[in-house]
């Protein structure tokens, strides 16, 4: 501890020191942020500010659907990970719990450390820590132990996901914290868990807003580990919600949405959709090319060209 803050500082001074490897540049950029961005104390021991009552009565009512949908993965969650000495943490977009799991036993420590309804975990106001820098940089990673921006949370090592709302935007963050040692080698395990049980609360907040709509699953592209890539269809085949790692995937825009987007499940084979309903009508008027049009709202010349196109003239006997 009467190190860290020397190693801290010496980010800004020296540049990412030669013991933070690749994989730990991130730490080293949040770091940086702390101190010029921030302008942060490595050597701070106050304890993170709380919100009042009230305040965290507004935090959860802003999470809306997300917070519903978290109670069971919560649950699951905590099931999970509960007897290594963790607890787990829902925040909303500034880094605030605003619901948690832990074992009644520990109860007392976590509340010392701050892992506690109200707290505010925001990079801005607690430097480098799992919440504050997994919303910073909306991606899942962990924050172990001298990690932290902090000397006085050393102690702990965090797990964090990025939660987004139905709409593709950030709305807070699914957080598993431990302040004991030795779990070094569960971190791997650990981001799983969390990563999987943040795609399900996404998944299931997005699906109980389009309660009416086709959900079309998109294949994964890894761009958004803890976003299912998932779009809501309505009964005209038109896109009318995206989660964000299918925003990312599709390069959709909200602008893009309200104008009208063909669901891709249908649009990648056109010519077999429209072959398709047109046999359907076909089928329905009994082979008779008029009435079948008039079921497609086409005149008979427009449909006899698509049949032609469609390869349709030789299937059987129309009239």
């Amino acid at each position: 501890m009467a190190h860290h803050a020397e190693r801290v500082l010496s980010v800004l001074r020296d540049g990412p020191l030669p013991s933070l490897s690749p994989a730990l540049s991130p730490v080293a950029a949040s770091w940086r942020r702390c101190l010029t961005q921030h302008r942060l104390d490595p050597e701070n021991r106050k304890p993170p500010e709380t919100l009042t009552g009230s305040e965290l009565r507004d935090a959860r009512e802003q999470l809306g659907g997300l917070l519903v949908a978290a109670q069971d993965n919560l649950d699951a969650l905590f099931q999970a990970v509960g007897d290594a000495g963790c607890c787990v943490l829902l925040t909303n977009a500034d880094g605030v719990p605003v619901d948690r799991r832990g074992m009644a036993g520990d109860d007392a420590v976590f509340r010392r450390w701050g892992l506690w309804e109200g707290a505010v975990w925001s990079e801005a106001r607690e430097g480098t820590n799992g919440i504050g820098t997994c919303i910073a940089e909306q991606r899942v990673l962990t924050i172990h132990r001298d990690q932290h921006f902090h000397t006085r949370n050393i102690g702990l090592s965090c797990t964090v996901a990025p939660l987004f709302d139905p709409a593709g935007r950030l709305a807070g963050a699914l957080d598993v914290s431990s302040c004991r040692p030795g779990l070094d080698g569960l971190t791997g395990l650990v981001e799983r868990a969390v990563t999987d049980a943040a795609r399900r609360i996404e998944a299931r907040a997005f699906r109980e807003t389009f309660p009416h709509a086709r959900i079309v699953l998109l294949p994964e592209t890894g761009a958004e580990r803890a976003s299912a890539p998932m779009l809501a269809v309505d009964g005209d085949d038109l896109v009318i919600g995206a989660t964000r790692a299918a925003r990312l995937s599709l390069k959709l825009t909200d602008e893009a949405l309200r104008r009208g987007l063909p669901s891709p499940d249908r649009s990648a084979d056109l010519d077999g959709a429209e072959r398709a309903a047109v046999r359907r009508a076909l089928s329905q008027a009994g082979g008779n090319v008029s009435a079948a049009a008039a079921l497609l709202g086409l005149s008979r010349a427009t449909l006899h060209r698509r049949m032609k196109r469609l390869d349709l003239t030789r299937d059987r006997e129309f009239h």
